[in-house]
């Protein structure tokens, strides 16, 4: 596998790179969140990843390592490709995503253009508990699974209030009472929001 590629910069579109790397162009496909951490610097450096089928050797290139790491996850999920996962990870930024997934958020992923409802819920059903582990997320396990805290959340969003500060409110509602109502929920958040 291509681990990396580092060399000079010689196109760069939203979707694509060409890196010229001791006299070889490499075009490498990028998610839009890469594109828009590439400088105009002529050096650049891309983790990468070599896709293999029948038909194409296609190179997929990220700005860290964890995009890496996060379209590997992706495209273990059935049914999510190589283009699939990338067009995720130009929707939603890598800490974004690892969030959404660690906390069953399907709706964040469902918003991604292509991704159904079915879809999203196998990318939690088959990733959660990779991510959780894989990244230490502690914050978000009280939430995770709690359905009175899922329903809450929905009412908190329709009332107005923005899902991360919520969540976090939540959070520590679901800490100090895990068998908390959903109105018990949404009377504490609405006093702390």
């Amino acid at each position: 596998m291509i681990a990396h590629i580092e060399g000079r910069l010689v196109e760069k579109t939203p979707t694509e790179v060409v890196i010229d790397c001791g006299g070889v162009g490499y075009s490498i496909h990028i998610s839009l969140h890469t594109y828009s951490q590439i400088g105009t610097s002529e050096k650049l450096r891309l983790y990468t990843f070599l896709q293999i089928k029948e038909d194409a050797h296609t190179l997929f290139g990220f700005i860290d390592k964890i995009e890496r790491e996060l379209f590997k996850l992706l495209i273990s999920v059935s049914g999510i490709g190589g283009n699939t996962a990338r067009n995720i990870l130009s929707s939603i930024p890598p800490k974004e995503l690892l969030q959404a997934i660690a906390a069953g958020d399907s709706k964040t992923i469902q918003a991604v253009k292509g991704i159904g409802v079915k879809t999203a819920q196998r990318v939690i059903l088959d990733l959660q508990e990779k991510v959780v582990k894989l990244y230490n997320i502690d914050e978000v396990l009280p939430i995770i699974n709690n359905t009175n805290a899922d329903e809450a959340l929905s009412a908190l969003e329709v009332l107005g209030f923005v899902r991360k500060s919520a969540e976090k409110v939540v959070e520590k509602i679901i800490k100090a009472d895990p068998e908390a109502s959903v109105e018990v929920i949404i009377k504490q958040a609405l006093k702390n929001l």
